[in-house]
């Protein structure tokens, strides 16, 4: 596969599982009453970051930054795209032409180490969630999100072998 084709597969990889992800959460919202993710408090950790603040004791506590849901909601994107780019070096571009369930919904769940290790810590609710009022309800919708991520990697790799015509 031609590099430029590959990068843009693997955003278009990215972007849609993503998008798999945020439609599974919608549903659950509307069938369950799963409260949505929120990614202003994601945008408003890393429009604190340029002024050198990581850690925060309480993410919803710190000023709000200008333009903080966007930036969250773009984080959450590109994010995708990392993650996307991660399962392709791990299982080789080629994964593309014949998509796998294994191996999209192993990278899907292994990517909740980012937020149980570094988001939630850095954002104030420790290591897991273990400092939010109901850690195994916090630890679960975290693991539910990213098993639907990888079902979405699997879903969009069909997708975009077939968009592309890999």
């Amino acid at each position: 596969m031609v590099d430029i084709k590959l990068w843009f597969a693997t955003a278009l990889l990215g972007v849609l599982a993503t998008a798999v992800m945020d439609v599974g959460s919608l549903l659950l919202h509307r069938i369950a009453g799963t409260p949505l993710p929120n990614y202003t408090m994601v945008g408003r950790w890393i429009g604190h970051m340029p002024a050198g603040r990581l850690r925060h004791a309480a993410i919803a506590a710190a000023p709000a930054v200008r333009g903080e849901r966007a930036l969250g909601w773009a984080v959450h994107y590109l994010t995708g795209v990392v993650f996307a780019a991660v399962l392709l070096t791990l299982v080789g571009p080629d994964w593309l032409r014949a998509p796998t369930f294994a191996p999209a919904m192993l990278v899907g769940l292994a990517t909740v180490a980012a937020p149980f290790l570094l988001m939630q810590p850095c954002m104030g609710a420790g290591i897991a969630a273990r400092r939010t009022p109901d850690p195994a309800t916090a630890r679960r919708r975290s693991l539910i999100n990213h098993g639907l991520f990888g079902l979405g990697l699997y879903v969009a790799g069909h997708a975009v072998r077939w968009l592309l015509r890999l």
